[in-house]
């Protein structure tokens, strides 16, 4: 395949030729793009933006992301431990319920300990505020609410779904209860745009309007798609400013997608190419092991200079090389009919797929390897053997 195939945004702007397979490739300049965005957010209203570790956590870039964004957020003690040491902003901390050992580590390394039930703040607000303080620490705290107000995500990523046992309803809450507590939380989004944000917003001013003048600060969490092409940042900058006008506070975002959205690849080898129903084409990374949201949300990743089934000359299934029958990335359509050797190039890879990987069948895990465009340069950050395999084990 030749280089002239991978040019532009959508595409890749490197040779995969040029990359031992499998690997993951995040492009330094692309990250920069949405990084510049971010930054349009940040000035036009005084927002504060955070980084979703379970979203992204490749700590190596976080020298260039910390220049623009606040701090991160995390979801537990080993998350928290990694933004304190390697990004070294702001920490904040959600789970949807801590143990003693948790408060004892988050208290050392968090900023911001979110609670998602009066009953974990009232149990372990003493331990947190004594552990901080003996470590010297400033430690603020915040509560998650449930707005009770669904988008259309998938149900699986519906933090607000029937049932849902992620923030405190508006029925719920104790207003007997806030002395200490400085922000709330909350979180309902899954790739989308301001007017989903807009309606949530209504619903929670419908909900807690009689909170939100008593804190300093709301997070509207993540799940917005700022940097996709044709998300409608006026109206989110417009969305934050009435908000912050209206109440006096102060607002955070946290994206984990919009940060690293579009900029990252998985490259990997076409091994063997069989015939069933229809070719097959086994490359050398596995559905399950290396990009495990493609069966989880479920969806069709795209390949550079693909098209769909039957769009194109050669129609094939991609699978992986596991022993799982269903190691299958979908059906995918080429140019001319693919065989062993062929590079294969996988979009949109940066972000929940580096995060999620597992050592499944014993696989071998993709390098991390970061693209400098400027200098068209690759730096690998990190491989993978067989004592990652092991050690995980026993």
């Amino acid at each position: 395949m030749s280089e002239a195939r991978y040019n532009g945004r959508y595409g890749c702007r490197f040779d995969p030729e040029r990359v031992a397979t499998p690997a993951f490739v995040v492009d330094e300049g692309l990250l920069a793009d949405n990084l510049a965005i971010l930054a349009q957010v940040k000035k036009a209203t005084g927002c504060r933006i955070l980084l979703a570790l379970k979203c992204f956590a490749m700590y190596s870039v976080f020298s260039l992301l910390r220049g623009t964004l606040d701090g991160v957020c995390c979801s537990s003690p080993h998350e928290a431990r990694l933004g304190r040491e390697e990004f070294g902003r702001e920490v904040h901390s959600f789970a949807a319920a801590y143990s003693e050992g948790d408060i004892e580590q988050l208290a050392q390394t968090a900023d911001h300990l979110v609670f998602n039930s009066f009953a974990q703040w009232t149990r372990f607000r003493t331990l947190a505020e004594g552990v901080a303080q003996a470590a010297g620490r400033r430690l603020e705290f915040g509560l998650r609410i449930n707005p009770e107000h669904s988008e259309g995500a998938v149900p699986l990523y519906d933090p607000c779904s029937p049932g849902s046992r992620l923030g405190i309803r508006g029925a719920d809450f104790r207003r007997d209860q806030l002395d200490g507590i400085s922000g709330l939380h909350w979180h309902n989004l899954c790739e989308q745009d301001a007017d989903c944000l807009e309606r949530t917003v209504a619903a929670v001013e419908q909900h807690f309007a009689d909170v939100i003048p008593q804190m300093t600060y709301v997070n509207f969490g993540g799940g917005h798609h700022i940097t996709r092409p044709g998300y409608d940042l006026h109206l989110l900058i417009d969305i934050v400013n009435r908000f912050q006008d209206r109440w006096g506070v102060q607002v955070y975002l946290e994206p984990g997608e919009a940060v690293a959205l579009n900029s990252g690849y998985l490259v990997a080898t076409v091994l063997d190419v069989v015939n069933a129903d229809l070719p097959v084409a086994i490359i050398d990374a596995s559905v399950p092991a290396h990009m495990p949201d493609v069966l989880e949300m479920p969806y069709r990743p795209h390949i550079v200079g693909s098209g769909e089934a039957g769009e194109k000359h050669w129609t094939c299934r991609i699978g992986g090389l596991s022993c799982l029958a269903g190691d299958v990335a979908g059906e995918y359509s080429f140019d001319r009919p693919l065989s062993a050797g062929d590079r294969l190039v996988f979009t949109d890879m940066a972000i929940y797929t580096m995060v999620k990987t597992n050592t499944f069948n014993g696989v071998q895990l993709p390098s991390i390897i970061r693209y400098q465009p400027e200098n068209d340069a690759f730096v690998v950050t990190r491989q993978f053997g067989y004592e990652d395999f092991k050690t995980r084990l026993s």
